[in-house]
Parts: C-alpha cells; structure tokens; sequence
C-alpha cells in the first residue's frame, strides 16, 4: 500500500481512538482500515496501537511516529496546494483552536464566514480553555492570549485584552466598592480559575507590582458560571475584557479599579508555517487577522 495512503489512515485513527470513527472519516470501509493498520506495522516492525474491547491507544512507539506522520501528511497538502497555483481555492480539511468564550465570540463567526466563501473546506474547532500543542494535537491554527514562548509557529498581533475586576449594580448598591486593592478582602469574590487561577491576584500600582491574597466565597472553572454569578448580583469577579463587554456596554457590570489593572495581555493568531505556504491556512489567518484587528474591545 502507499506509505502516505498508511500513515492518513495511522493519524486518522490516533486522533479518533476508534477504527470505526476513522473509516467514517476516512469514507473506508473497518476491514480496510485494519488491513492498513496491519500492513503500517508490518512494515515498521512495531506496534502502534494497544487494542482492547473498550479503547484504541496509540503506544509510545506510535507517539512518535504520529507527530512524524503528521509533518509528513502537512508537507504533501502544502506540496499539492503548491503545484495547484498560489490562486487555487482552499479545500480539504483545517483544525482551529481558541478559548471556549473568545472562540463563541470572535472566532466561530469567522469560521462561518470562511466556510461560505469556500465551499470544498471542511472546519473542525476545538475550543478549550488550555494552551494546546498545535503540533501534537493535529491542529492548524490557533488563538492564544497572553504572552507566546519561543515557538517555531509563525504568530501575528491581533490585539490585546486586559484583566478586568467587574461588578453588578445590585452588588455595588448593597455592599458599596472596593477603593483600592486591598479592600477585595472585604468582599464577596468570585474566583475564575481559567483567568486567575491562584487565590493571589496581581496588580499594578504605578510602576510596582502589587499582590493581594484573597479567599473567594465562589470558586468555578467556567468563565460563563461566572459570568452568571456576577450579574445575579452574588460578588466581585476578575474576567478577561473581552468576556464581559457585552454585559458592560448594556450596563449590566461595571468595571471597577481599573487604575490597578495589571498590563495587558496580548491576543495572537498562530499557525504552522509549512515550506510552500498553505493555502487553506493562509486563507483563513488572514480572515481571522482581519476580523480581529476590527472588533470591538479587543485593543
């Protein structure tokens, strides 16, 4: 069989764990799957799957061969787009990443909008408040927000956002605000753990760095729980800018001691950088690129 043909099927499989899932995807029938499978570790000489009743997972042995299939896999689409002509459509296939919110917000619009203007693309998104490897997870493009590493993925400026404390009126009204930092302690917090994930929450006083410990009443990993909790009138809570805009433009929350807010963090847009140049990538960045550097409260 085609060793390219093999390692399609070999990443189909480790990133859907299924034989099944990946013949679907694959438009194959399982039998062929598994006689790919079969034929790939015939070849190689090792086992790339451990295979039960209940899971397919690849080994350690086929861990490494994935992120090697992968580049593999990348480097013939950019090849193909290449002979195609630099005015070819985009189609195939293209993974994104963002945060759950951000994501909702600003990028699936943009997906939709990249979709309907090339019909032979296919979009899958993966939105998640962690920092994914692109690489390792199979994926194209992603969001990040905050300061990069040192990477070997091309990465381009979209804009920034800052970390913001917020307050319902119901709040305020009954409980009065917080004049300085310090004062938090006095109050009821909201603690979301994907924005501030420590109970010691940094600001910014002039030209020095200020921390304060807090013991929040409400702890939650969703950014959308709290959200909630903070319009229902429950506490303080510290968000990202962009996830409360709404809310603050309809006068729902107001921002409160932003005189001590910490430096903004920066939004970026990152992807692999294939040797030729991917069409379909490039396509979608400079969508995204042009989006974002237009939308509202993210500068």
């Amino acid at each position: 069989m085609d060793r390219l043909h093999l390692m399609t099927v070999f990443v189909a499989v480790a990133e859907t764990e299924s034989f099944a899932a990946a013949s679907r995807r694959l438009g194959m029938s399982p039998p062929a799957v598994t006689r790919a499978i079969a034929a790939l570790e015939e070849r190689l000489g090792v086992k790339l799957f451990r295979r039960t009743t209940r899971f397919v997972r690849v080994t350690e042995a086929g861990l490494r061969y994935l992120e090697d299939s992968r580049r593999v896999i990348a480097a013939a689409d950019d090849a193909d787009e290449a002979a195609a002509g630099a005015n070819a459509a985009p189609r195939g296939q293209l993974a994104v990443t963002a945060p759950v919110l951000f994501g909702r917000m600003f990028v699936m619009p943009a997906i939709i909008e990249y979709l309907r203007r090339y019909p032979a693309m296919e979009v899958s998104a993966l939105f998640i408040d962690r920092v994914v490897n692109l690489l390792e997870e199979g994926l194209d493009v992603g969001i990040r927000i905050g300061e990069l590493p040192d990477s070997s993925m091309k990465a381009t400026r979209v804009g920034m956002v800052r970390r913001v404390l917020c307050v319902a009126p119901a709040y305020s009204k009954k409980h009065g605000l917080p004049d300085q930092p310090a004062a938090l302690a006095q109050h009821a917090i909201i603690a979301a753990t994907g924005v501030t994930p420590t109970n010691e929450w940094k600001f910014r006083q002039g030209n020095k760095s200020l921390a304060v410990r807090l013991s929040p009443r409400l702890t939650v990993n969703s950014n959308d729980a709290a959200i909630e909790a903070v319009l229902q009138g429950f506490g303080i809570v510290r968000l990202l800018s962009y996830q409360i805009a709404p809310q603050v433009a309809a006068g729902r929350l107001k921002i409160i001691l932003a005189d001590f807010e910490p430096a903004p963090m920066p939004i970026h847009v990152v992807h692999r950088e294939g040797r030729y140049g991917s069409v379909r990538i490039r396509a979608f960045v400079d969508l995204m690129v042009e989006r974002l550097r237009k939308a509202r409260g993210l500068s």
